[in-house]
């Protein structure tokens, strides 16, 4: 009984690994708790999955469906990159073929790292049902169960999680008492959140004077030129084609002063190497688990106000639930703003009455909601 070292009151439910050696496929699913539904999380594609890492992913699902208060439960998938050259598609609806048994009643799929709105349409054509997986495109409708008309995907592409963070954070630097309007702003990973972050943060006038990607950081001391910027997020190209700022080694993005810091990247990535260095006043983790719980109490602890990943970057599995109602991306951006603004606004306002640090605020909320309906279900 060794091997269930990640159990616990409220799960995992179901952890799955398959294996294709026709196509060299291997996956890993946790479905973590369904009490609240059918568990609902991004799949991952990196070269280093892990079944630790998709458990904490899928455990923190769990905590940001409930806090979002929506009928979704939580879970994760992951999908190990093969070495060299391999087919994406090929590989994908392998690993969706191998599933298809626990979707959508217990598992519902999304994007993550290194998948999008293309790879939820592999999954869903390898699965057959249109409700296997949500961040679909747009323009990929189907008609489905009998309804008139068709339904459309929501692609993260649209920028719900980006859309959120901004609205999170413009809700935090408000009780902070820091005015948005000309904030400094660093941005850690540029991909669809980080892009959309940036975007939104500048059009309310937070000023974004530091940006990094997998290749390194630029330092642009009075903002980004937009017009350049948007160029290079068009193109796909890194930001070290960025001319007008200044080139940065990866590790010394985390010296920098800025008013406000949003890791947009990947697991883990404010660790023991670089927490000692960071002067920030506030922290949006916009980023699934960008630093471990010990060191988040530490900089808690420090006077930096930190808004945790399952409040902050809930935007994107709030479209999911959209697009799985069959809403429009009007209504879709309606109730992200509302849910992200409520959410922040009751955890940090608790957080400052109780003293606790905004985790533990947060997730005292979520896991009241999961016991709450994991006692209605008979558990």
């Amino acid at each position: 009984m060794n091997d269930f070292k990640f159990v616990d009151e409220w799960g995992p439910e179901h952890i799955v690994k398959v294996y294709d050696p026709k196509t060299g496929m291997r996956g890993i699913l946790v479905i973590d708790n369904t009490a609240r539904g059918p568990g609902k999380g991004g799949i991952r594609m990196t070269p280093n999955i892990t079944e630790e890492e998709v458990f904490r992913l899928a455990r923190t699902m769990t905590w940001k469906n409930a806090l979002a208060d929506i009928p979704f439960g939580g879970a994760k998938a992951g999908i190990l990159m093969p070495a060299g050259e391999f087919d994406k598609k090929v590989i994908m609806q392998s690993f969706a073929r191998a599933i298809k048994l626990l979707t959508p009643k217990k598992y519902i799929a999304g994007p993550d790292v290194n998948t999008g709105e293309r790879e939820m349409q592999w999954f869903v054509e390898a699965t057959g049902n249109w409700k296997t997986a949500t961040g679909k495109p747009a323009n990929y409708c189907m008609a489905a169960f009998g309804e008139k008309g068709e339904k459309c995907g929501i692609p993260h592409e649209f920028g719900s999680t980006g859309f959120g963070v901004a609205e999170s954070t413009r809700v935090a630097a408000e009780i902070y008492g820091m005015d948005i309007k000309g904030a400094r702003v660093a941005i850690h990973g540029f991909g669809n959140v980080g892009t959309f972050a940036y975007e939104y943060l500048t059009a309310i006038g937070a000023k974004v004077v530091l940006l990094a990607d997998r290749d390194g950081a630029v330092f642009a001391e009075n903002g980004f030129d937009s017009a350049e910027l948007k160029a290079i997020i068009r193109d796909r190209k890194p930001l070290s084609h960025y001319a007008r700022g200044k080139i940065l080694k990866s590790e010394d993005f985390w010296k920098v002063p800025v008013d406000i810091l949003i890791p947009a990247s990947v697991t883990d990535v404010i660790n023991a190497s670089n927490k000692d260095v960071i002067k920030a006043k506030i922290i949006i983790e916009a980023g699934n688990i960008p630093m471990r719980e010990p060191i988040e109490e530490e900089l808690s602890r420090k006077g930096i106000l930190i808004v945790p990943d399952f409040v902050a970057n809930a935007g994107g599995v709030i479209s999911s639930y959209a697009e799985y109602r069959g809403y429009n991306p009007k209504r879709m951006f309606e109730i992200v703003k509302r849910k992200i603004v409520a959410a922040t606004k009751r955890v940090l306002a608790k957080s400052i009455q109780s003293g606790e640090n905004p985790r533990a605020v947060a997730l005292a909320i979520a896991e009241e909601r999961v016991r709450a309906a994991m006692r209605k279900r008979g558990q």
